[in-house]
């Protein structure tokens, strides 16, 4: 059993969407980010860096893992999908898991927040930011356009980069022009398991049946 402390945030739904992809049972564990949960002591013991998802695997002597992607490694590796065991195809998960984390998650982040959250207007910092995200964009297209999934099979790889790029409207990053990275979301947002993810935790609004740290919804 998995226990998932997870908010609704793109680095929250890459763990949720990978659960449900390779059917692991796990408890969720909301994190309520507006109430602070994630500065809780309870919290920062199991990630000092106060950021979530985490994960405990209750299974292996409850190990935690915290950083979204180190925990999609690891859930890929313990089960042994979604990522190849060893070789060229093994690497190419890996870099592009790389790219969306020193890529789009700060790039797309931060035209996030010059849009809706900064205090003040700085347009040199929006153009920057929205510039920059739509130029990596730009490179997932082009590595879509002769293969279905970024590295060949589906993989994590994709999982970690759709979490982020699902929401590119909220950053005001049109994909226009970009038909292979288009068709590529369109696939992911068709995936059953892909969704369910997108709603664990529900988002606000949607989240009356989930308390804060500590209380739990059981999936499977």
């Amino acid at each position: 059993m998995i226990d998932l402390y997870t908010s609704p945030t793109p680095n929250g739904w890459k763990a949720a969407m990978m659960l449900e992809e390779i059917a692991l049972d796990y408890t969720v564990k909301y994190i309520d980010l507006a109430a602070g949960d994630q500065h809780k002591p309870a919290f920062l013991e199991m990630n000092p860096n106060g950021r979530i998802p985490v994960i405990v695997d209750r299974d292996a002597n409850d190990l935690t893992v915290f950083d979204s992607n180190a925990i999609l490694f690891y859930l890929a590796e313990k089960t042994g999908k979604l990522i190849p065991t060893s070789g060229p195809a093994r690497h190419d998960v890996m870099q592009w898991m790389m790219f969306q984390a020193s890529g789009i998650g700060p790039m797309q982040g931060q035209a996030v927040a010059f849009e809706r959250y900064f205090p003040e207007d700085v347009p040199a910092a929006r153009t920057r930011y929205h510039n920059e995200t739509r130029r990596l964009y730009a490179v997932l297209n082009t590595q879509l356009s002769n293969r279905e999934w970024l590295a060949g099979d589906f993989s994590i790889a994709d999982i970690s980069n759709w979490s982020w790029i699902r929401s590119h409207r909220w950053a005001r990053i049109p994909t226009d022009g970009l038909p292979h990275l288009e068709r590529w979301m369109g696939q992911l947002r068709a995936r059953p398991a892909c969704e369910r993810g997108l709603n664990i935790p529900p988002s606000a609004g949607r989240a009356d049946a989930v308390k804060s740290l500590g209380s739990a919804m059981t999936t499977t």
